[in-house]
């Protein structure tokens, strides 16, 4: 039953699949440090750690159902001309709700940030659980079609996903501070959520966008800020290093 632990093959698709669902798992990574930024500070890592247990719980229930998450993609009905089944409702619906969440969340930046006082942490505990519940339910497709593509062994797929889980789970923290500590950051988080809707939204319609162009939109303008965040703190070290002007 255990022969596989002695295959290097099966190890080596274990560190594959854990480094992709890892990559997979990012987008909801930002969406949970996002919502959980709405909470007071006390309160935002029980929402982050609660969040990516229910995305662990959400993935082993899809992976140990696998004959009922194949009926899924059977369709139902059609629309000029293409097929639509309980999966693309499923991706349209979660690809609708992070584009419209991602841009009154948008909104509220802009606004707040014409008031002088910042605004004030919103939003309730459970409130934050069930959207996050509800988006894990639509990251968990591609995180699961990805182990059973890849992995033959049931063990593997449980193995990795748990592996991912809890190297997120380590990170959140970290990603949620950044995110929050820096407007500009979560801005371009926010843009990101709005593309990954857009995809979801295109994938359940039947239009394949190749991931690779998003996450290589996405590195590129990481990069591009991460950039600008450096001239930034140089440039605020010089002014903080430069002499006073003389008084005329």
């Amino acid at each position: 039953m255990f022969d596989w632990i002695a295959n290097p093959d099966i190890w080596l698709s274990l560190v594959t699949l854990t480094a992709l669902e890892i990559v997979l798992g990012i987008d909801n990574l930002v969406f949970i440090a996002i919502l959980a930024g709405k909470l007071p500070a006390h309160r935002q890592k029980i929402a982050r750690q609660v969040g990516l247990a229910l995305a662990l719980l959400t993935r082993l229930a899809l992976l140990f159902t696998l004959s009922w998450l194949a009926g899924l993609t059977a369709p139902l009905f059609a629309v000029f001309g293409e097929e639509i089944s309980w999966r693309d409702i499923v991706l349209i619906g979660g690809g609708l709700f992070l584009m419209a969440k991602a841009v009154l969340e948008v909104h509220h930046k802009v606004e707040s940030a014409a008031d002088e006082a910042p605004s004030a942490p919103r939003g309730s505990f459970l409130g934050v659980v069930i959207q996050i519940a509800l988006v894990d339910i639509v990251f968990s497709f591609d995180s699961v079609l990805t182990a059973v593509g890849m992995a033959q062994h049931i063990e593997v797929m449980v193995a990795a996903i748990v592996i991912s889980m809890v190297i997120m789970l380590a990170a959140a923290g970290p990603v949620s501070d950044f995110v929050n500590r820096h407007p500009t950051i979560k801005m371009l988080a926010l843009a990101f959520l709005i593309l990954i809707g857009t995809m979801l939204t295109a994938e359940g319609m039947g239009f394949h966008i190749p991931k690779g162009y998003i996450y290589f939109a996405m590195a590129f303008a990481i990069l591009v800020e991460s950039l600008n965040m450096l001239v930034r703190r140089r440039t605020t070290r010089a002014r903080a290093g430069r002499p006073a002007p003389p008084p005329h």
